[in-house]
């Protein structure tokens, strides 16, 4: 199995809502559990849409934004059948480094179903390239 390792970061909460609680993403996510996988790129004002399936049972979602250029601004917001989490920015996980890396827990398991992830770029000069990974464990 193949691991990504990330800087840790704080275990802040950044938003609590419906029995759910957003904190930052953790350092490793394992790459073959990634329900979506996107590179793509984005301008200023452009929203693109982004699917993830979340099986019953699974207790967390992870999503992580990543573009490098904390001079472009991208916002990040969740959409689970029964909340809309966001929209979060590149300070939302405790740094600005081009980079929304966030985990969405719910300790009696999150609502199963099509969770949506809108990535909208909110001050970006041209265009600007990024990763888009989602998953839920």
């Amino acid at each position: 199995m193949r691991y990504c390792l990330y800087p840790p970061v704080s275990a802040k909460i950044v938003e609590e809502k419906n029995g759910y609680v957003v904190t930052p993403g953790t350092d490793t996510i394992r790459l073959p559990d990634m329900a979506l996988f996107s590179s793509a790129s984005i301008s200023q004002g452009q929203t693109q849409w982004y699917s993830t399936s979340v099986p019953a049972g699974k207790t967390s979602f992870y999503a992580d934004l990543y573009w490098g250029n904390p001079s472009n601004s991208l916002a990040l917001t969740i959409a689970a059948p029964d909340a809309t989490f966001g929209p979060y920015y590149d300070s939302a996980d405790g740094r600005i480094d081009g980079r929304i890396n966030l985990r969405i827990s719910k300790s009696g398991g999150l609502t199963s179903g099509t969770w949506w992830s809108k990535i909208y770029g909110y001050s970006v000069s041209g265009v600007q390239s990024y990763t888009y990974s989602a998953s839920a464990s």
